[in-house]
């Protein structure tokens, strides 16, 4: 499911058409967006086309196909994996299709694998013609599909089977008067058949008809032994109407509640998406196609989007470059006309810089002065004092031997000397103290004059 990053599933029938759009979620499905209309009304490009976003985004667009116009066939096959399952039943292609094989295009479904030496697999064939007429018809609404799918595969896959008997599954096409009949024994599916009652009062005998035939054949086949039990997948308004017409000489019916439309879609999603290898009813021709339209599509935008931005970009340049040269020329003109004014403030600017700097070296080295007078300990004493470029101080005395300590304490203090409630110096070397045998020792400080002082 990781390739997958949404998917969307289209049914069709004649009183509308509705679209649902999955997107992944983890290691399952979410429901993003139903869409419900009218029959062949155009879809919303945004749901059923793909775009740029498909390229990282990928999607996948499924088509329903109603059973009515399919000849689905149960085919039991020596246990294989899918590549060599469909050697075998492509092998038996002639002899399962109603349709000449040049004239049909055919998929199948493998079942899940039982104990035992064969494995169960769904043959569906369809006419090529219907399903190239299925596929224009959903093209018109803007569709393109990239897989057909059999959603009452899902219904049949998802159904309980607990018991040996036969399940009629009515309403899974727009026939009301249409079922698919499913074969179960022992776990297995053994045949499967889509049938078209007659209207009342022949309903009831020609369904328990067609059912007791096929009934024949598996007891002929050998894998019909004990009597079925009689079971009706269908919602209540269909179990009322189809119930009785299975009821023969008081057997009883099982009814079972089906999935919902929207349930069915989900799986039919889930099982296109899967990484497990499946046939596609798609012929290769249209799958194709439809990817050259994708392709084309996305030039023909992406050359357009940059024609597009050419064009503003280059409508924007202009402007930009006459709006410009407008300002150039103003600024110009106004360059010239206060040229100098502007000599003469800046040199005015200058002078008073020049002073002021004067004055403000003064006051920086009169309050060094005092931070270096008020803080020296008793002990110390100060031999010199240079103030280097109202920048740099450096400061330098001796003291009597031992007194090494009351020079980290002159330099702490030093560093916490304040001018205006800030700092007097933005850094203070650690004290140089040498030791002067027989005059006791000598210390330097270095300290930086912070600049906001200075300035």
């Amino acid at each position: 499911m990781a390739r997958w990053h949404s998917c969307n599933v289209l049914h069709t029938a004649p009183d509308g058409q509705q679209l649902w759009q999955f997107q992944t979620a983890g290691a399952g499905l979410r429901l993003a967006h139903q869409e419900r209309t009218m029959a062949n009304v155009v879809l919303p490009a945004k749901l059923a086309l793909k775009d740029w976003q498909t390229l990282y985004q990928p999607k996948l667009n499924i088509a329903c196909l109603s059973p009515e116009k399919l000849f689905l066939r149960v085919v039991q096959l020596p246990a294989a994996d899918f590549n060599e399952a469909r050697s075998m039943i492509e092998l038996q292609l002639e002899k399962l299709s109603p349709v000449p094989v040049m004239q049909a295009v055919w998929s199948f479904e493998l079942l899940p694998k039982k104990d035992g030496t064969l494995r169960t697999a769904i043959l569906v064939v369809a006419a090529r013609t219907d399903v190239e007429e299925f596929l224009g018809k959903i093209e018109g609404v803007g569709f393109l599909a990239d897989r057909l799918e059999i959603p009452f595969l899902d219904q049949l896959l998802a159904t309980k089977i607990t018991a040996n008997g036969v399940w009629v599954y009515p309403g899974v096409s727009p026939d009301p008067q249409a079922c698919l009949v499913a074969w179960w024994y022992d776990g297995i599916l053994h045949s499967l058949a889509y049938l078209h009652v007659p209207e009342e009062p022949e309903a009831g005998p020609y369904l328990r008809q067609q059912i007791a035939q096929m009934a024949w054949a598996g007891e002929l086949e050998g894998w019909l032994t004990p009597p079925p039990r009689w079971h009706l997948v269908a919602p209540p308004e269909l179990a009322a109407t189809w119930a009785p017409w299975l009821r023969a000489e008081g057997e009883a019916v099982e009814t079972v509640p089906p999935l919902t439309a929207a349930e069915v879609a989900a799986l039919t999603a889930k099982r296109a998406i899967s990484p497990e290898p499946r046939d596609n009813l798609l012929p290769p021709e249209f799958a194709a196609r439809y990817r050259q339209q994708f392709i084309d599509r996305i030039w023909m935008r992406g050359l357009g989007a940059m024609l597009m931005l050419v064009l503003v970009g280059t409508v924007a340049y202009l402007a930009s470059l006459q709006v410009l040269r407008f300002q150039v020329n103003t600024v110009e003109k106004e360059f010239l006309a206060k040229g100098v004014l502007y000599t003469n403030a800046s040199k005015i600017k200058a002078e008073v810089q020049v002073l002021q700097d004067q004055v403000d070296l003064q006051f920086a080295a009169l309050e060094c002065w005092k931070a270096v007078a008020t803080s020296l300990p008793e002990e110390l004493t100060l031999n010199v004092m240079n103030f280097q470029k109202g920048r740099a101080l450096l400061v330098s005395g001796n003291g009597p031997a031992g007194s090494g300590p009351r020079a980290y304490d002159y330099n702490e203090a030093l560093r916490k000397a304040a001018y205006k409630e800030e700092p007097l110096f933005n850094k203070i070397l650690t004290p140089d103290i040498r030791d002067n045998p027989g005059q006791g020792m000598i210390w330097t400080l270095n300290a930086e004059l912070k600049r906001n002082v200075a300035d």
